[in-house]
């Protein structure tokens, strides 16, 4: 009666940890998805921000010729 018991008791416990892992691993997807989502913002600011430069070279490249 004791090794059936354990052998519940154990994986009940591997569950409960399968649990734990799967509710961290969730936690740092959600996370990633912040950071790639930020991330994505800041280079289209920075492409945006790098075709207003070009636009404004050109123009002032000419009015010099």
């Amino acid at each position: 009666m004791f090794w059936p018991m354990l052998a519940i008791a154990l994986g009940f416990l591997g569950i409960a940890v399968l649990g734990v892992l799967a509710i961290k691993v969730f936690i740092e997807a959600q996370r990633l998805g912040h950071h790639v989502t930020s991330t994505t913002e800041r280079i289209n600011r920075a492409a945006e921000d790098l075709e207003r430069a070009a636009t404004n070279l050109a123009a002032s490249g000419e009015t010099l010729h």
